[in-house]
């Protein structure tokens, strides 16, 4: 690769340092200043290591004394957490220096991929990428699932996220197309084909059925496929299915269109509601805490022709363009194809020296975009709604198993120190805007489970003005006196196992006197604040912080966010409800009746100021003459 291999002990960090590092402060001490001026001002890639030789972060620079420097300033410094707590581990720094940036990029995506180091936004599991791969070194060419990636031995088609979506697409293919699925030794001379012949699965090369021409050309149309070049394929069969028809060959017309037929399905299935052109790869992805859910739309030949799924790791405090460059360096440098476009969420970093890399690999150019409006950028949306749908997916699919669950409640009831495994756990939280329109929910997990059917939401009744605390009060007295007065076979009188709340020490003390004062002072109670996911407990002064990794703190901030969004989806509906009602308030002759007979006939203020005075009039408990009225006010 043409770089030349150095390394140097760099530095032990002293507690001093580590002491105003806490305070946002990363200073070097002497000897350190004095070695990283020493370091080289080349391109290159530098490893961060702890006292143990772990490997803790591995990054690319343009000048590698200015890029280590940056992590060692002195006051003022904006490292954000994550590189504070980076910064603090540090014992040990090796470097390479390359000769160019771009070479710098590659080796660091190699070291990356080789180590996963904890600090750097990682692909999950992207060692083990399996590919489509069609053997061409073999005058019968196989086509199989692999994970070694040889490009001189054959076409690579993938990566692909995960065995499930590869197989599927082998499935499709060998539903339309006749290749041999088997790893015999293919000679002509066997006397008999295998069933896959008979199911007109494959053309039998192993009995001397097919010529090597026409076997040659399956192949040739699966590449097309796989390329997104279907239409080719079609009209290349059309052709062979008329000339078998002159022949009066029925039986290969016959299975020409079949063909045809499977083909025009799947391309019926790519289509997508966003108007798309040529070929190009669309990136977009959520991010929640450790966890990046990227999903990637493959566009071929002007259509949908798949989609994979990723989930990256070490993306706590990552801004969204740091994501993003961390997938595409490493997605592309696993990818056997780059196409001419690139349409992503957000802008990566580096762009010049990317898009280069990108450029040697295609042996052409590549355009990276991120699209502002119009239909491509329609498009991202449309991917990034998906990332989001998958992130939620993984979420259920994450707490499903009960092995899982069992883990993560046992951690729960150890690390909170309740007296048993908490099998029903109610989260509480509150929406409104400054005071108006608000809201709290209830949520129920049952054994790790969510429980809708015991969902609850509540009207704020009695307080006014923006007080989350007295709201939070509200709600929480009224379902425990609920609880005390209802019978047994109520579902407002189980009790659970732990109440959980959004927020921090406020919220927890409030939340804590309104349950004493209810009467249920022997249910636990603890609060969990979004900001450093800590978690606060009754009469204990510091804060339960659980690694971002824990299944216990996974399925309390699961719980905890589940809670914001029932609260938040129930303050939007009264909210819109209040709002549209409003605009009907001061029409003489309209009182709440009549208001609300409107809304339920019409559906909101704008079909009602559309409406027509007749139409108006035909509306129960109004008259022609206040339905012009109330069109005139309107």
């Amino acid at each position: 690769m043409g770089f030349k291999e150095c390394t140097l002990p760099l530095f032990a960090l002293l507690v001093s340092s580590y002491v105003k590092m806490l305070n946002r402060e990363t200073p070097m001490t002497k000897v350190v200043e004095e070695q990283v001026k020493r370091l080289p001002r080349n391109p290159g890639v530098y490893i961060m290591k702890d006292a143990d030789g772990t490997i803790l972060y591995v990054g690319k620079a343009a000048s590698l004394r200015s890029r280590v420097r940056s992590y060692f300033t002195p006051r003022g410094s904006r490292l954000t957490p994550k590189l504070e707590r980076l910064v603090a581990r540090v014992a040990e720094l090796e470097f390479f220096i390359t000769k160019t940036e771009q070479e710098a990029l590659i080796l660091e995506l190699n070291l990356i991929k080789l180590h996963h180091p904890r600090y750097n936004v990682r692909l999950k599991d992207d060692k083990t990428f399996p590919y489509l791969k069609i053997d061409t070194s073999d005058a019968w060419p196989r086509i199989y699932v692999t994970r070694r990636y040889e490009p001189e031995s054959g076409r690579y088609f993938g990566p692909f996220a995960s065995a499930q979506s590869v197989r599927q697409t082998l499935k499709v293919l060998k539903g339309i197309f006749p290749f041999r699925a088997c790893t015999k030794n293919i000679t002509g001379t066997d006397p008999r084909a295998c069933l896959e012949y008979y199911l007109g699965r494959c053309l039998a090369p192993c009995t001397g059925a097919t010529t090597p021409q026409e076997y040659q050309d399956v192949i040739k149309q699966v590449t097309l496929f796989l390329e997104g070049r279907q239409e080719s394929i079609i009209k290349e069969l059309e052709s062979r299915m008329k000339d078998a028809s002159a022949n009066l060959d029925f039986e290969r017309a016959a299975r020409y269109r079949d063909r045809i037929q499977g083909l025009n399905k799947v391309i019926e299935a790519q289509r997508i509601a966003a108007t798309v052109r040529g070929e190009q790869d669309v990136i977009a992805f959520i991010q929640e805490r450790d966890t990046a859910y990227v999903q990637v739309f493959f566009i071929r030949n002007s259509r949908l022709t798949g989609r994979e799924s990723f989930v990256m790791q070490g993306a706590q405090q990552e801004k969204p363009e740091q994501v993003m460059t961390g997938f595409l360096k490493q997605f592309y440098a696993s990818s056997s194809y780059v196409p001419p476009l690139i349409l992503l969420q957000h802008p990566v970093e580096d762009t010049g020296i990317i898009r280069q890399w990108l450029e040697s690999k295609r042996g052409a150019r590549v355009s990276l975009q991120v699209p502002q409006r119009g239909n491509r950028r329609q498009l991202v949306d449309t991917v990034a709604e998906n990332a989001r749908q998958g992130m939620e997916q993984l979420k259920i699919k994450q707490f499903a198993i009960p092995k899982s669950l069992d883990s993560a409640l046992a951690e729960v009831a150890k690390a909170l120190h309740l007296p048993g495994t908490p099998d029903r756990i109610e989260g509480y939280d509150i929406s409104n805007i400054q005071g108006r329109d608000a809201v709290g929910s209830m949520v129920v997990f049952e054994k790790g489970r969510p429980q809708t059917s015991n969902y609850r939401r509540f009207k704020i009744k009695t307080v006014a003005g923006a007080n989350d605390y007295a709201m939070l009060q509200e709600v929480l007295k009224r379902r425990f006196r609920r609880a005390a007065q209802g019978e047994a076979a109520d579902a407002w009188a189980v009790r659970p196992d732990l109440v959980l709340i959004d927020g921090g020490k406020g919220q927890l003390n409030a939340a804590l006197a309104a349950i004493i004062e209810s009467g249920a002072s022997a249910i636990p109670v603890a609060g969990l604040a979004k900001e450093n996911e800590e978690i606060f407990l009754p009469q204990q002064k510091e804060p339960i912080r659980l690694p971002r990794s824990s299944p216990g703190l996974q399925m309390l901030q699961r719980i905890r966010d589940e809670a914001h969004r029932f609260a938040i989806s129930y303050h939007g509906k009264v909210h819109r409800r209040e709002t549209f009602a409003s605009a009907l308030d001061g029409i003489p002759g309209i009182g709440p009746q009549r208001k609300r007979s409107l809304l339920r006939r019409f559906g909101s203020v704008a079909a009602i100021r559309q409406a027509s005075v007749q139409e108006l009039a035909a509306a129960p408990g109004m008259s022609e003459s206040q339905a012009k009225k109330m069109k005139g006010y309107l």
